[in-house]
């Protein structure tokens, strides 16, 4: 007979399995909700999602929501997305964005991230390269679940923590994919025109010469391909313009899948609807994949957001106040963060330009608390930040950089206004008690 045991066997599972990392902004969420549980006062910027309280989805979104459920719209969708939704993001995107991509280049997913993972399966075997940036999100992830090898590039804040041509050229002989995203999650930064029109060269460049070395006999390499996140495009401000790798040069359409949807756009994370597009035989096969993991969207939120792109005045009326209001509160942290360096505090930021992110700078190494204990690494300061100026941010060394940076991402779609204000006053006060 077995004998009952509370001990708790390791079994064992596979490499891919065992070796994948967990979150580190989860791990911080759940330090910061414990905290918030015991009565503490913290503005909590970690999140990049939207409190529904603060910033709802969209009426029209929500009563199409509730029609197609009452009308019993709950069975499967086609696994490439029901047609009139993926015609409605061919006229949306061709309306807003400039670019004509017919319903069959259109993949309609369960919001981006399956989207991301199809490409990466689609596109990459075993040990193929691929280049991203550092700070990104989930690279470094997607990289491990397909068995690809990583190529991280750290950026530089001087070109606002987004890539170049320059720091890529190196290592596009030995990739696959080069995986970009504008605006960037997590810095809220995107590409300048000059910036992607070099990086566009560089691939029509790399693309020709593969093309051109391989034997009339052979297939040749695989090209180098681009993935192009561009989940936040529409939530650009100020004078900040967003630009793509096809508007820039028609020749990248060969190349280049882009990754999109409603989450960020809508505020709209939970109802799960994203999509990809690309060549069309490119997104057939990335079609397969989604349909055996089940990864499409649920059908009520399908058809009604192909209803809802349509309605162009209210998703534009939408749209209008939902930047406004994110950008009064990056805009508001800003200034604040800006306040405190012209008192001589060691904090710094750069200038939304898109997103729900704010890039800021805490360089508060070496400085000692009150307790007289030194802030020696970046893990002290964001537990400073946290525990005594009742900040929490997520360190950008949780989107790939070096654990040494100072640099961190700050989110605002969870705050209220009257929190921009309060937050600074608090975070000041922390920042006065260090030696």
């Amino acid at each position: 007979m077995a004998i009952a045991t509370t001990e708790r066997k390791h079994l064992r599972v596979s490499n891919m399995a065992e070796h994948l990392i967990g979150s580190e902004i989860i791990k911080l969420a759940w330090e910061v909700n414990d905290l918030i549980k015991s009565g503490a006062q913290i503005f909590n910027f970690t999140i990049g999602d939207f409190d529904p309280q603060v910033f709802p989805v969209p009426a029209e979104l929500e009563n199409e929501i509730v029609k197609a459920l009452q009308g019993k719209l709950t069975n499967y969708p086609p696994a490439n997305g029901i047609p009139e939704l993926r015609k409605a993001v061919s006229n949306f995107l061709s309306e807003y964005g400039g670019i004509d991509y017919s319903a069959e280049e259109i993949l309609i997913t369960s919001g981006g991230r399956p989207a991301i993972y199809s490409t990466y399966m689609t596109l990459l075997d075993p040990g193929d390269g691929v280049i991203f940036p550092v700070p990104s999100w989930n690279n470094n992830h997607y990289c491990h679940l397909s068995s690809a090898r990583p190529i991280p590039i750290e950026t530089k804040v001087e070109n606002n923590f987004m890539p170049t041509a320059d720091e890529m050229r190196p290592y596009i002989k030995d990739a696959t994919l080069l995986a970009l995203c504008s605006p960037q999650n997590p810095t809220g930064t995107t590409f300048t025109k000059e910036a992607l029109e070099e990086i566009c060269d560089m691939v029509l460049e790399e693309n020709e010469r593969r093309s051109e070395s391989a034997r009339p006999d052979e297939v040749g390499e695989k090209p180098l391909y681009v993935l192009y996140d561009q989940m936040y495009w529409v939530l650009t401000y100020g004078n900040t313009v967003h630009y793509n790798p096809v508007s820039l040069r028609p020749e990248m359409r060969d190349y280049t899948i882009f990754i999109d949807g409603i989450s960020k756009s809508c505020a709209s994370t939970g109802l799960r609807v994203g999509w990809a597009f690309g060549p069309e035989s490119v997104i057939d096969k990335m079609k397969s994949i989604a349909s055996h993991i089940g990864a499409w969207a649920p059908k009520p939120e399908q058809v009604a957001t192909a209803k809802f792109l349509m309605m162009k005045d209210a998703f534009t009326g939408y749209l209008t106040d939902f930047k406004e209001q994110l950008n009064l509160r990056l805009e508001g942290i800003y200034e604040g963060l800006k306040e405190l360096k012209s008192e001589g505090h060691d904090v710094d930021a750069i200038a939304p330009q898109a997103a729900l992110y704010l890039t800021v700078h805490f360089d508060l190494k070496g400085k000692k608390t009150p307790e007289g204990k030194t802030l020696s690494s970046t893990q002290d300061v964001t537990a400073y930040l946290l525990h005594n100026c009742g900040m929490a941010i997520v360190p950008f060394y949780a989107f790939g950089s070096s654990n040494d940076s100072t640099w961190y991402r700050l989110s605002v779609g969870t705050c209220k206004l009257h929190e921009i204000e309060e937050s600074i006053a608090k975070l000041r006060s922390g920042l006065e008690k260090l030696k």
